[in-house]
This record gives C-alpha cells, sequence and structure tokens, in this order.
C-alpha cells in the first residue's frame, strides 16, 4: 500500500496553508499552462485521480463536464472536498490509484496533478488506466519534474548494470526516494522524464504535447520570488491520449 502521509494531521496542516490549498486552480503557478494542455470538457466522463481539495473536479463541471469521479488515498483530503464541494455531479470516493476498481472505457479524460511520483510502479497504472479509458481518451498530467525527485541521500548507488556508484544527486537511477517535505519521511519514487515518455508509448498512448513549466515574465512581476525556477524548472506537464480503442 502507497504511503498515506497526507492523513499525517502534522502533513495535513502544512499542506492546507499551501497556496495551491488555500487557493485552488489559481494558486497553482502551472495552471494556465496546464489548462491549456486539456481537451474540450463539455460532456465528458472525467476521473480526477489523487483529487486534493477537488478544485479540479469542481472546475471540470463548470466547464461542462457530464459527471466527475474524483478519487484520493486521504480521508482528510477528501472530507475537505465534499465539504467545498455543492455539484451532486461529482462524486468523491476513497481508494488507491492503483486499485479503482472502475469499469472498463468509462472515462473520456482522466487527470491527475503533482500525484505521480509517489506511485512505485508507473507501467501497471497506465494499463490499468488505458483499460478504464475509452477509446482515444486523453491522460493529463503533471508531476513534480524529475530533476527535483532525483537528489538522494550520499552513499554508494547500485546502476541498472550492476555498476556501483557514489551519488547525491543520480538523476539516472531511478527508484525510491525519502525527502523532508513538510513533514519527514516522504516517500517518492524518482524516474527520468524518457521512463515517463516511454512508459506512455508502451501502453498505447501517444504524446500530444509536453512542457517543463516555468513562471512567465508577467508571473515573476507579480512574485519576485518565482524568479529562481527559471534556473530549474519544477514541474512537468504532460499530454497523453490513446492510439487506439482499449481491449
Amino acid at each position: 500500500m502507497p504511503q498515506n502521509i497526507f492523513d499525517d494531521p502534522n502533513f495535513f496542516q502544512g499542506y492546507s496553508q499551501l497556496r495551491r490549498s488555500r487557493q485552488g486552480l489559481t494558486g497553482a503557478p502551472e495552471w494556465q499552462v496546464l489548462q491549456k494542455m486539456l481537451p474540450p470538457m463539455h460532456g465528458l466522463r472525467v476521473l480526477d485521480l489523487a483529487c486534493g481539495f477537488g478544485a479540479f473536479s469542481r472546475w471540470a463541471r463548470e466547464q461542462g463536464a457530464r459527471r466527475v469521479v474524483a478519487v484520493d488515498l486521504s480521508e482528510k483530503m477528501l472530507n475537505e472536498a465534499r465539504t467545498r464541494t455543492s455539484d451532486t455531479s461529482v462524486a468523491y470516493y476513497l481508494a488507491e490509484m492503483e486499485n479503482l476498481g472502475l469499469a472498463d472505457a468509462s472515462f473520456d479524460l482522466i487527470y491527475t496533478a503533482l500525484a505521480l511520483h509517489y506511485i512505485q510502479d508507473l507501467g501497471a497504472l497506465c494499463a490499468a488506466l488505458k483499460q478504464i479509458l475509452t477509446p482515444h481518451g486523453h491522460f493529463i498530467f503533471s508531476i513534480e519534474h524529475p530533476i527535483y525527485t532525483a537528489p538522494s541521500h550520499p552513499g554508494w548507488q547500485t546502476m541498472p548494470d550492476g555498476t556501483k556508484i557514489w551519488a547525491l544527486d543520480a538523476y539516472l537511477l531511478e527508484g525510491r526516494r525519502v525527502t523532508d517535505w513538510i513533514a519527514p519521511g516522504v516517500v517518492k519514487y524518482h524516474r527520468t522524464i524518457g521512463t515517463y515518455l516511454n512508459t506512455l508509448l508502451e501502453h498505447g498512448f501517444r504524446i500530444l504535447r509536453l512542457e517543463e513549466w516555468g513562471p512567465n515574465a508577467e508571473q515573476i512581476e507579480a512574485n519576485p520570488e518565482w524568479a529562481d525556477e527559471v534556473q530549474r524548472p519544477p514541474f512537468l506537464l504532460i499530454a497523453a491520449q490513446l492510439e487506439a480503442a482499449t481491449g
């Protein structure tokens, strides 16, 4: 079972204070780019994975989505999402991304923000999502950029070919990372951009767009503290679509 640190009271309290938690999609600096990568929402059946406080779910309905199913591993997140949502066409469920139990070809769009770097087996997840997407359905997601998930504790590491290296920021050495973010001991899984793209391609998706997000001049003017983000992009945004009917 994946780590559920979001139900830890101290972590949840800290997470609730983040700008994106307080302001929803408008508080997420990458949203204006990610939004342009989405297909027209009218009439779509949408799955919001790791929905958090439900900001995207509510937005999708406002844009004309037929129905939205939103899942999260955290009871605290879901309780807050339900509190903020009055639309009965948004259904919130407690579930792991890896064990959804949803019907085949039941969604036209799957969306998830800043969650896939918590998933250990990306291939298994892509296979499962392919099954529940309709033919030519869309999978749109954001993740923490791999250059930020790469750092690990210094020490001897084993490369895939068996070579031993002394590593701290071993970008090509994929796998489990333990980091301190809001609280100590947060577990993430690092993989390269190549692995993300190739895993999607191997499971029948084609890549529509990729963005390595950084703030534009207007955002930096409004938020001068974001200027450092142009040195290394903090987020990776990917839009993919199934090439053929699910089998």
